[in-house]
């Protein structure tokens, strides 16, 4: 009869055993049958660059006007022809390459700067000197004569001392001194004012 109650015993407690085990594995294969929810995150928003402000429409430029020497009809003389261009922070080099360009198609006036000469470079000092440094057709096309290149020289010279900042002018071509442009007029010197040439 022992052993009959020791069976009973262990036959409980196996019982137990497995309805604890079941109960696991239910749990388990609950879980595993269970939809898995996805959580999608949200990308972060792309940046997006704040548009430049746009130009007004419409609005004029601005211009201010400066007075440019070419040679009258018989090339005698300079005449001022009154000329309006951007306003700029380099207005001195802004007015001489206007003056290469030459005068206007509709004018009577002649050139002064020989065709295909380049404003290099120009360079005011505090004293009031302006370097100003010429491609080398400056003297290579000048067409030569005493008042050509009179008028050549004194056409760049009145056209940048209408400005309070410069007194006198320099002339260089290819960066280096010269002594004359067409072999009439000594330039090696700064050159002041000479209204003498201007027409009335």
């Amino acid at each position: 009869m022992r052993w009959r109650k020791y069976l009973a015993v262990v036959t409980g407690l196996l019982l137990m055993v497995v309805m604890v085990s079941g109960c696991g594995l239910t749990d388990r294969l609950r879980g595993d049958t269970q939809p898995q929810v996805k959580v999608q995150v949200p990308p972060p928003e792309a940046s997006v660059p704040t548009p430049a402000p746009e130009n007004k429409v419409g609005e004029p430029a601005k211009t201010t006007q400066v007075v440019l020497y070419f040679s009258d009809s018989s090339g005698n003389y300079l005449v001022a022809e009154k000329r309006s261009i951007p306003a700029v922070e380099g207005i001195a080099r802004a007015t001489i390459e206007e003056l290469i360009k030459g005068p206007a198609p509709d004018s009577k006036l002649l050139p002064t700067i020989p065709k295909g000469t380049v404003l290099k470079d120009i360079n005011i000092r505090p004293d009031g000197l302006a370097r100003v440094d010429f491609s080398k057709e400056l003297v290579a096309n000048h067409s030569g004569g005493s008042l050509g290149e009179s008028l050549t020289v004194y056409s760049i010279v009145n056209t940048l001392t209408q400005f309070p900042t410069i007194k006198q002018v320099q002339f260089l071509v290819d960066g280096q001194y010269v002594q004359t442009i067409a072999g009439h007029v000594d330039v090696s010197a700064a050159m002041s004012r000479n209204e003498s040439l201007i027409k009335k």
